[in-house]
């Protein structure tokens, strides 16, 4: 294979090499072999094995980089012995001797881990990742097979295959006692939380996904496309999984690369996109899982005699990192939970201030426009035009959105983290429903009130009127909304805070910044983000 290697390789190629595959980089085109390796979890030791894997490779990657994926090569020898690649079959020479996968390079500049070291991915970047996988978990493989995978029954043996692999060397990254935690945890939380992935496996969220969502795989574009590739091929029980054991991957990346406030943002977006809350109180054990696996992988080139001294360095190294991750998995949240509900009248600008509040606390929001509609199965921005206070705005569906919004901001209190809620709390039981909510978690409750003059709230809903959008306030209902609305007299002064929302937007989230607290700001690297 090395022989093979040099005779492919031209002049100004770059070699990269991992555990099971060299890459070859080229300006404009990318080559990609498998090395000829058995590791029980993949089999490439034949050249017929390493062409199904090479024919895998291309047609699942092309759910998510349909351009970059150019095909199947045969590599040949030619009459002299030396190893050929034929761009197309009718130029290969005699029968192939082994495979490549034929990929289009991306600039290096966008991708993501590349991005994030320069201080060129934000928040932002990372929604439109969580938008794109959300539209692709929605549409992936769902049906009785995939859903095996996400039986306690095969995620216990993924989980005792990770400790076993890993039983003669893990104690060179970890204490015993380290060690004995983080099996003890993971082992202990699948089970006590039995009924948790058994509802999402019976909900469908047991998915065909990526199976190794890093930061390296993921392409930002400068016209906002995202493109995604690498995922795993060789082996199916690695790839089918709960969606959270996805976005878990990616999460656990941007924690590892010190952005963990990323991390919560990007989970914050994908549950939004996706309408899928339910993950948060599995994701810490996910993190963890993804995390030791990454851990076990990083270990093995450290005990690789064929890699470098360098790369066995660099990997030992990653691999006691990510150990220590998956062990910290099980701590407590950075930021103390709390719930904060954002409310008012219509068009004081309560979404808008429940935005920026989620932004600076990388939580998730639930809001009440979003839970009504998939409640209704349409999409966010259909309208629900009907007469006041009938239909999907009658009281008794009403009352099920405000059900379902708290059920939704259950889930993620049960993981330990804030919720940001959005609706109008018009009413003082609505309001004591959210408090009551925050007691059962024993966390603070904040009732953040939006206020506007009448005339500002007229304008911004005739300015609504000429775009599409989420909510369905609208002018000839506002009279009536402003009747009904019950002053919030119930709560104490720490508890309810007041906004003006006619003055700018960024005093208004510094006075819930000093209030709430959130994130602190991240130093960038000397090269900013134009």
């Amino acid at each position: 294979m090395e022989d093979l290697i040099q005779d492919l390789r031209t002049p100004g190629d770059e070699l990269v090499e991992t555990h099971i595959s060299w890459v070859l980089l080229q300006n404009e085109d990318v080559w990609k072999l498998k090395k000829p390796v058995s590791l029980g979890f993949l089999d490439f030791s034949t050249p017929e094995k390493r062409r199904v894997a090479c024919e895998a490779e291309v047609r699942l990657n092309r759910r998510l980089a349909p351009q970059v994926y150019r095909g199947l090569m045969p590599i040949t020898r030619d009459h002299h012995g030396r190893h050929r690649l034929g761009r197309r079959r009718h130029e290969a020479q005699g029968e192939p001797v082994d495979w490549a996968v034929h990929m289009m390079r991306l600039p290096e500049d966008q991708r993501a881990d590349r991005r994030l070291a320069v201080g060129r991915l934000d928040a932002s970047d990372l929604a439109r990742v969580a938008q794109r996988l959300a539209h692709f978990h929605a549409d992936a493989r769902c049906d009785d097979e995939t859903s095996h995978y996400g039986t306690l029954e095969v995620i216990g043996a993924n989980i005792q295959e990770n400790f076993d692999q890993t039983r003669e060397t893990l104690h060179t990254y970890l204490d015993p006692r380290q060690a004995d935690e983080v099996e003890a945890w993971q082992q202990d939380f699948l089970y006590r939380h039995a009924d948790l992935f058994e509802a999402r496996r019976r909900s469908g969220r047991v998915r065909d996904g990526h199976g190794d969502l890093r930061l390296e795989h993921i392409y930002t574009g400068g016209d906002g496309d995202i493109t995604i590739i690498d995922c795993i091929e060789f082996n199916r029980r690695f790839r089918f999984a709960d969606v959270a054991a996805d976005i878990a991957f990616l999460a656990m990346d941007l924690a590892w690369h010190d952005r963990p406030d990323l991390a919560e943002s990007f989970l914050a977006s994908y549950a939004r996109a996706a309408n899928d809350y339910d993950f948060y109180p599995l994701i810490d054990f996910y993190e963890s899982y993804r995390a030791f696996v990454r851990g076990k992988v990083s270990s093995m080139v450290a005990g690789d005699p064929d890699a470098s001294a360098a790369s066995r360095r660099h990997s030992s190294r990653d691999a006691r990192r990510y150990y220590l991750l998956a062990l910290a998995s099980e701590r407590r949240a950075l930021l103390p939970p709390r719930v904060v509900a954002v409310g008012g009248i219509i068009a004081t600008g309560k979404s808008t201030v429940a935005e920026g509040l989620g932004a600076g606390l990388a939580a998730p929001i639930v809001d009440a426009d979003r839970t009504r509609k998939s409640l209704l199965d349409v999409s966010p921005t259909h309208p629900l035009h009907e007469r006041p206070w009938t239909g999907a705005y009658s009281p008794d569906f009403t009352h099920k959105v405000y059900d379902e919004v708290l059920r939704r901001a259950d889930a993620v209190l049960r993981s330990g983290r804030t919720v940001v809620l959005d609706a109008s709390f018009r009413s003082a039981e609505t309001r004591a429903a959210a408090r009551q909510l925050a007691d059962r978690y024993h966390v603070p409750f904040h009732f953040i009130e939006c206020r506007a003059e009448a005339r500002i709230c007229r304008q911004r809903l005739r300015e609504r009127e000429k775009h599409t959008g989420i909510s369905d306030g609208r002018l000839e209902i506002f009279d009536e909304f402003v009747a009904k609305w019950q002053p919030v007299d119930e709560l104490s002064g720490r508890e309810h805070i007041v906004l003006d929302t006619s003055t700018p937007l960024e005093s208004n989230l510094e006075i819930l910044r000093q209030q709430l607290g959130g994130w602190p700001p991240i130093p960038l690297p000397r090269t900013s983000k134009p």
